[in-house]
């Protein structure tokens, strides 16, 4: 009941559940981070999990406490965020025809297969990068790209690429911004804000594509 307590805490503000941790735990909380960003990476079941949020409370805490070392867990992430995709990866590619074989597993219909399928080929690689910055769809992205045809080779160079971006980016915009009063006092509407602009491109490229259909 604690460890749901905790995660239904860090879903609701994830600075506040994630000082205190640090507070009890101290250097453990690097191994809390790594599990977080690899489950929501890795496992298509946990789409939910506190991403943008979370890099961003980890880049706070790391400017205005110091309980966090900030050239130590951008790596750390960077590699737990890697590790997911791939496992994420391989499990669309050995389910791939299972996948294809149902009408809907899960969330999943097939027709979201294809179109992504078609989503891939007509805009590349660079859209493995654009949907590590919109929640749910980053966890989705890698298991459909292995359950679709996307070549292994194309899909991990612009997975190196996204995550290097995604997790360097948003933790040190927090780190940048951490000591700023504004910032803490209104934590939630800067995510929101981050999220929004990530959703941005995507959004545009829909409804470019409506517009010409």
């Amino acid at each position: 009941m604690e460890i749901i307590n905790f995660f239904l805490q860090l879903l609701k503000d994830p600075l506040t559940a994630l000082s205190d941790f640090i507070s009890e735990h101290g250097t453990v909380t690097y191994g809390l981070l790594f599990m977080i960003i690899f489950v929501e990476t890795g496992l298509i079941v946990m789409p939910l999990l506190p991403g943008d949020s979370l890099l961003f409370a980890v880049g706070v805490l790391a400017a205005a406490t110091g309980k966090i070392e900030i050239t130590f867990v951008i790596p750390l992430l960077i590699g737990a965020a890697l590790l997911g995709d791939n496992v994420n990866y391989f499990i669309g590619k050995y389910f791939s025809d299972f996948v294809k074989s149902k009408d809907k597993i899960l969330f999943l219909k097939r027709e979201h297969i294809t179109q992504t399928e078609e989503f891939y080929a007509k805009h590349g690689g660079q859209t493995v990068i654009m949907a590590r910055f919109v929640p749910i769809v980053r966890t989705v992205a890698p298991f459909v790209a292995g359950a679709g045809s996307m070549k292994y080779s194309t899909y991990i160079t612009f997975c190196i690429l996204g995550a290097v971006l995604w997790v360097s980016a948003i933790t040190l915009l927090g780190y940048f911004l951490g000591n700023n009063e504004w910032v803490k006092h209104n934590f939630e509407k800067v995510v929101l804000g981050i999220v929004g602009v990530s959703v941005l491109p995507m959004i545009i490229a829909f409804v470019k594509s409506k517009l010409s259909k």
